[in-house]
């Protein structure tokens, strides 16, 4: 497994606050006030509530469809003596790391989805592809963080 630091870590926060930025000012008018936009849920709703459920607890539509049933999202810090294990989760997320409860790959890999989307939203600027994979895969991690059963 590849060792990431601290400041890999800090850059891709910094990038991620600088695309949420320069993503979702095009879609608030001059008219408008400013809204805050919450990265993370937006991408866990786009992304993952269709299997895991709005609430995490592995209860969305699709659910019934699948081989087996999804995590139950909320209970991971619980039953990781009270620590959300990023490391593991960034590794499930990005593709790296296939679970077995998801047999042939059911869950997506959005570690290539991100690159794809990166590629389409920097055109023709110079960026880091990992980088933006890491800040899309952060906020989500940071979103399913909020998500556990207290």
């Amino acid at each position: 497994m590849k060792r990431t630091s601290l400041c890999d870590w800090l850059v891709a926060i910094a990038i991620l606050l600088g695309a949420t930025t320069i993503a979702f000012a095009q879609q608030v008018s001059s008219a408008d006030h400013p809204k805050r936009i919450d990265l993370g849920k937006v991408e866990y709703e786009s992304k993952c509530a269709t299997c895991h459920g709005l609430t995490g607890k592995g209860d969305g539509p699709t659910a019934q469809f699948l081989t087996r049933k999804p995590a139950d999202l909320t209970a991971l810090a619980k039953n990781n003596n009270g620590i959300i294990p990023m490391a593991k989760m960034y590794e499930i997320i990005s593709g790296d790391t296939e679970v077995a409860g998801h047999g042939t790959r059911e869950m997506p890999v959005w570690g290539k989805e991100y690159q794809m989307q990166a590629s389409e939203f920097y055109r023709d600027m110079l960026y880091d592809p990992e980088v933006y994979v890491r800040a899309q895969i952060l906020a989500l991690i940071e979103y399913i963080n909020r998500l556990q059963a207290k």
